[in-house]
């Protein structure tokens, strides 16, 4: 089990937080700011107390985003400042080599880019705000929330499953038809090659 710290109650600013990856699925992103939207101002500061931004302390005491990416990034371009933070772990002792070792032997660090290849640490933007779109992580998210896989608590586990469907389908048509992509999506999710992926809920009888 992780142990987690107590959370810091001061407000982060949002532009200072580090990422632990170097993409994320822009459509998901959307889909976040339209219901942040239709909270209202009142049931975002109440959503926001619900939902702190767990972090790593790591060189030079900065705060390192290991899980809510799309969440700080949505809630930035709806112009907030400030998010509050849970640190799970302090690492700040470390040399920034070590650093991203630790984080990588943890599954804390993705370091793949939009085309899904591994990348140096160093590639990973600085801000939240340069997040790079990869619109299969966007059709993994949407293929979830339509029952195309179930949550599961493995690490980056959305990753491994835009990856499945980046093998097997062209980017044009994710970028070009996203709802008839999210179709071809469903029908190869229940297919027996996605057996080994987490949350996969079996091949459709008949």
């Amino acid at each position: 089990m992780i142990p987690v710290r107590d959370p810091v109650l001061q407000p982060v600013p949002i532009i200072s937080l580090r990422p632990t990856q170097i993409t994320v699925g822009m459509e998901e992103v959307k889909e976040k700011r339209k219901r942040l939207r239709q909270r209202g101002a009142k049931k975002i500061g109440d959503f926001l107390g619900d939902h702190m931004i767990p972090v790593i302390l790591g060189p030079k005491k900065r705060h390192y985003v290991i899980d809510h990416h799309h969440l700080a990034l949505s809630l930035h371009e709806e112009g907030l400042e400030n998010v509050l933070v849970t640190v799970v772990s302090d690492l700040s002792q470390l040399t920034n080599e070590d650093f991203w070792l630790v984080l990588d032997h943890h599954s804390w660090v993705h370091p793949y880019d939009e085309r899904g290849r591994r990348c140096d640490f160093s590639k990973i933007p600085k801000s939240i705000d340069k997040l790079k779109d990869d619109p299969f992580r966007s059709l993994a998210g949407a293929l979830r929330r339509v029952g195309g896989f179930a949550k599961d608590t493995t690490p980056f586990s959305e990753f491994l499953w835009a990856d499945f469907l980046r093998r097997r389908m062209p980017r044009k048509r994710v970028v070009n038809n996203f709802p008839d992509a999210i179709k071809e999506a469903q029908k190869l999710a229940k297919s027996l090659d996605a057996r080994y992926l987490p949350g996969w809920c079996g091949p459709v009888d008949g």
